[in-house]
């Protein structure tokens, strides 16, 4: 019996160990596992986009024909891609970011 409780609490302190270290964790508000690193809104591919929490291939694909017409200027405009609403944005906007944005004066497009 003794053996038992020994092999369930070791198994539960494994499994902990593991959640801790998951999407989970990410979506707890801990530091993402890619690094530290950022998703960029406007360079990102769908399949980049598409690996952050809640974002499937549909969202993805609407976040780049989102920036096509508009790119994002701030990450907060992600809010304006069709499916992506306050709660969703709220659990990914640490993960997130638009570089250093597009520039209104010259570059690209002028």
């Amino acid at each position: 019996m003794q053996r038992l409780k020994r092999a369930v609490v070791a198994g539960l302190l494994c499994g902990l160990v593991v959640l801790g270290t998951g999407r989970g964790a990410v979506a707890a508000g801990a530091a993402p596992g890619n690094g530290g690193a950022r998703v960029n809104l406007n360079s990102a591919s769908a399949d980049e986009l598409a690996r952050l929490p809640g974002i499937g291939a549909a969202k993805a694909k609407a976040i780049v024909e989102y920036r096509t017409d508009e790119p994002f200027r701030k990450p907060e405009d992600l809010r304006k891609v069709k499916g992506i609403g306050d709660k969703l944005y709220e659990s990914i906007k640490d993960q997130v970011t638009v570089g250093d944005g597009p520039s209104s004066k010259g570059g690209r497009g002028s």
